[in-house]
């Protein structure tokens, strides 16, 4: 018996070491994957490296580009704001030339005969050159015929006789209006 126990143990020992060695080969081939791999994550994580080293000076430039436009910007609504100010105060200043000069023009219209005849009637005189009528003097065709054409060209003269004066006085360096 001493020899059949000593052929067992010395197969179970051959069997285990053909075990052994079939499990240090297939460490062996998970070891060459694993630098396989470790290679690749290598030139993975350079490349990440590389990467983020490019995107920190892209976004360093890209601060110092929003801080140019910042100012920029600033100027420029400055400026606008000051233009949007001026601008202002000249649309105000041309709606009181407007004001003034309708008022100029509304004067020197030629007022109706039923308003000279109400102001005869009031007893208010009648500016020099300007006709006295009253309601009878002229025959009522004729009148109302001539009445409209008269005040339409009297009116136009008006306008125009203000506006001369208003760029007279532009010119003459005075006051606007």
């Amino acid at each position: 018996m001493n020899h059949s126990l000593g052929l067992t143990i010395e197969t179970l020992v051959a069997i285990l070491l053909m075990v052994t060695i079939g499990y240090c080969m297939l460490l062996n081939s998970r070891l060459k994957r694993l630098r396989a791999d470790e290679h690749s994550l290598k030139a993975v994580i350079a490349e990440l490296v590389t990467a983020t080293e490019i995107a920190e000076r892209a976004i360093g430039g890209l601060k110092h580009t929003v801080r140019d436009v910042n100012e920029n910007l600033g100027n420029e609504i400055a400026t606008a704001t000051q233009m949007s100010e001026q601008l202002k105060r000249q649309l105000a200043e041309s709606e009181h030339v407007v004001r003034r000069l309708s008022k100029i023009a509304i004067a020197a219209r030629p007022q109706p005969a039923d308003a000279k005849a109400a102001k005869q009637a009031a007893g208010e005189t009648l500016a020099p050159g300007e006709p006295a009528r009253d309601s009878f003097s002229e025959p009522a065709g004729e009148s109302q015929k001539t009445q409209p054409a008269n005040a339409k060209l009297s009116s136009a003269k008006a306008v125009a006789a203000a506006a001369q004066a208003f760029t007279e006085r532009r010119r003459n360096g005075g006051l606007a209006a």
